[in-house]
């Protein structure tokens, strides 16, 4: 374990939002915005190890360097996000766990492995981040908080684009065997991500709206909206089988 302290560059923002945390939302809405700053904050070594594997891929100074902009992105991200914290009354401050490895994929080529991380980093993970966080964009009414999410939401589009601009070339230098290669890992990514949302969490109380928290079951709609609506499709229409690929994560799970 790590301790990831935030507090007084975060207390710097607090001062600027005018939220107001009823004391019955007041541990649900610092232990939600703590838990989005610990993930905001560790998406940055995401960024970091998706650029190292673009410039071993020799696509250009300009993708590197944006990826890594986004890197820093995401770690003012957590700042914001404990700036809630701290407005909630809470400490910008949290154990977090050894960050896993970031995923090399070694089992295949390097370029198949850099399309395995895009697909899942940019065009499901951060697809589904733009989905849910618009959505509590939407929910919650104009004000300090609304415009500190709206920021958040506006990088996250970004990182969601770069992937989909970037998927294309990627495909376009594939051979054939390394394109069946990434569509055999489809199922493995969407089952991932399928995991990540499945708990149901905490119901929508009154109020809650406001301070950008959010009921599970919601939430996990609107994940699988998001999959069938606009993930599938958009692999789909660049050759890759995502359909085919979606419905044999179950058959996975079976197998386990």
């Amino acid at each position: 374990m790590s301790v990831l302290d935030l507090h007084l560059e975060s207390a710097q923002i607090a001062s600027t939002l005018d939220v107001v945390v009823p004391e019955p939302l007041r541990d649900r809405t610092v232990l939600t915005w703590l838990g989005r700053m610990v993930n905001e904050h560790g998406s940055a070594r995401v960024f970091e190890g998706l650029a190292a594997q673009i410039e071993r891929a020799s696509l250009g100074a300009d993708l590197h360097d944006e990826c890594l902009a986004f890197a820093e992105e995401e770690r003012r991200h957590g700042i914001m996000c404990g700036a809630v914290v701290v407005a909630a009354g809470g400490r910008a401050v949290a154990d977090v766990p050894a960050a896993d490895a970031f995923p090399d994929h070694e089992d295949t080529t390097p370029l198949c492995a850099l399309a395995r991380n895009v697909v899942s980093i940019a065009c499901m993970a951060e697809t589904v981040a733009v989905a849910l966080i618009g959505q509590e964009r939407d929910d919650m009414a104009p004000g300090t908080l609304h415009t500190l999410l709206t920021r958040i939401w506006a990088d996250e589009v970004g990182h969601a684009r770069f992937g989909w601009r970037l998927l294309p070339t990627i495909l376009e230098r594939m051979s054939t065997e390394e394109r069946a290669d990434l569509e055999a890992y489809l199922p493995v990514a969407f089952e991932r991500h399928e995991l990540a949302h499945l708990p149901l969490g905490a119901v929508l109380c009154e109020g809650g709206a406001a301070l950008g928290l959010c009921s599970g079951r919601e939430a996990r709609g609107l994940f699988y909206d998001t999959v069938a609506q606009a993930i599938v499709p958009g692999l789909d229409r660049l050759g890759l089988r995502a359909g085919d690929a979606w419905e044999k994560r179950h058959e996975r799970r079976v197998a386990a």
